[in-house]
């Protein structure tokens, strides 16, 4: 079947994509996620009948890591703080001063019985989807937010690629292990990660597995 790709520019002052094994001192991968990415392509439109699968991202500025700290007072803190009122105050180390370019393929939403879904408007669901999300893009329109990985971490600049934007090829990383999905199915799933292994950023630019 043919592919049918898509593709954004994301930038902002700061950006956090955790790495699950730090704990309550979350640090930051230098790169988004699997499934941050497909969270930043559904932010501009998201239809039932497909999926989009990102492919790659590329990293435009140079990693910047900084310590942030935050006061949290929502119901997750201990129950005696809660009684007191008082906050939790959280460390992180994110990244400043980001710019992505994320590239991803539009496919059909398969059915129990591998049968697509139904298109909203009788096409071709990926090809009728891409040319929706480019309108959108290009219009500053989106379905909500999109964020830099934590939602307060909202973005400068969304949309399609800039002139003046380039690959930082002097960034070389290697991930040993990647959190790819925190759902085991792509729409209604059920909360089962998965971990992409060996995973490298080479001249900027990370494959996902």
């Amino acid at each position: 079947m043919k592919p049918y790709p898509l593709q954004l520019e994301i930038s902002g002052p700061a950006a956090m994509w955790t790495r699950p094994d730090t704990g309550s001192s979350p640090v930051s991968y230098v790169a988004p996620t699997f499934s941050a990415a497909k969270g930043i392509f559904e932010s501009i439109l998201r239809w039932k009948s497909v999926r989009v699968r990102p492919v790659k991202v590329e990293i435009c500025r140079p990693i910047q890591f900084h310590r942030y700290v935050t006061n949290y007072g929502g119901p997750l803190r201990a129950s005696d703080a809660i009684n007191k009122g008082a906050s939790f105050q959280l460390f992180a180390m994110v990244l400043v001063n980001v710019c992505y370019r994320l590239h991803a393929v539009v496919e059909w939403n398969r059915g129990p019985n591998d049968e697509p879904a139904e298109s909203p408007d009788g096409q071709c669901a990926p090809h009728a989807f891409q040319d929706a999300f480019n309108r959108r893009l290009e219009s500053g329109q989106w379905f909500y937010t999109p964020c830099l990985g934590w939602k307060e971490f909202a973005p400068d600049y969304v949309g399609p690629f800039r002139a003046e934007t380039h690959v930082c090829e002097s960034e070389n990383h290697e991930i040993p292990t990647m959190l790819r999905m925190v759902f085991d199915q792509p729409q209604q799933g059920r909360i089962k990660p998965s971990y992409s292994q060996g995973l490298k950023v080479e001249k900027g630019v990370l494959v996902y597995a």
